[in-house]
């Protein structure tokens, strides 16, 4: 007998192939070769799979309260966005950490100075100044984006004064700006945007995920900008620990997002969505 659980992962198989389907369909190539007949012809199968795309992530929508079962209650979460990440997408994902029970404690803009490869010596000036300032708060030996991830985790997830010098330390610099209300959070969630190095990204993210009991990083599932950030993030073995999610830009994607939090509570790492090699949804 088929379980609920294997249910919903074979309906979000067929979702993300038969979205994979259009994409393919839908490319510069697509019209060679054919008239407007077979361009009638393929319409209707083309808006049947847009449809049953459509019903993914309705089905997720409607069925994530109950796959959350409020797991992320008294498990504040951190946003962090990375410039150039989408606000609307930055909102729904927001929603769903409110539908699993929780609530966002602090959101830290990344700001482009943090992720210029030509600032990083401003990155690693004010991450020896701090380490100077406060003792034992990050690794001394991590390299330049490691540590300030490190310090990061610091003020998005610590309390008391050596938090609070760092989130001063970084908008002061213009390298973080962080909302008014700043509490700590439990777990991290990285929102992808514009490109960014990709040592820059692993040193960051894993150095977040060093000091904060779980890191999800989520990207869009186009194959440039943060959809490809996040194969590059994939792909290094330092950045075994951080949890990946593609999909963020669509409604399943955000659902899947907010389990990978719940899951990082207790099991962090592992790649999910479309492309993860963990499986698309993180169920356990």
């Amino acid at each position: 007998m088929i379980s609920y659980r294997h249910h919903i992962v074979s309906l979000v198989a067929v979702f993300l192939a038969l979205a994979v389907g259009v994409v393919l369909g839908g490319g510069p190539l697509s019209d060679l070769g054919r008239d407007d007949r077979a361009a009638a012809a393929t319409t209707e199968p083309v808006q049947e799979a847009q449809r049953s795309a459509d019903f993914g992530d309705e089905f997720a929508t409607a069925s994530a309260a109950t796959l959350y079962g409020g797991r992320l209650a008294d498990h504040p979460v951190t946003v962090v966005t990375m410039p150039g990440a989408d606000a609307d997408t930055t909102a729904a994902l927001t929603a769903q950490v409110g539908a699993a029970g929780g609530a966002v404690a602090a959101t830290y803009a990344v700001q482009p100075a943090l992720t210029e490869p030509g600032q990083k010596s401003l990155v690693d000036t004010l991450g020896s100044q701090l380490m100077t300032q406060l003792k034992d708060v990050a690794d001394t030996d991590a390299p330049t984006y490691q540590r300030l991830g490190e310090l990061l985790a610091l003020a998005a997830t610590g309390e008391g004064t050596d938090a609070a010098t760092v989130r001063e330390s970084l908008a002061g610099a213009d390298l973080v700006d962080a909302s008014k209300q700043a509490a700590p959070g439990a777990v991290v969630l990285v929102v992808l945007g514009d490109h960014v190095d990709p040592a820059i990204l692993q040193g960051v993210t894993t150095g977040l995920a060093a000091k904060a009991t779980g890191v999800v990083v989520a990207g869009d599932t186009d194959a440039g900008a943060s959809g490809g950030d996040l194969v590059a993030l994939r792909a290094d073995p330092a950045a075994e620990a951080v949890g990946t999610v593609d999909g963020a830009d669509t409604a399943l994607g955000q659902v899947t997002a907010t389990l990978a939090l719940i899951r990082s509570l207790t099991n962090p790492g592992g790649s999910f969505g479309a492309s993860g090699s963990a499986g698309a949804v993180p169920l356990t």
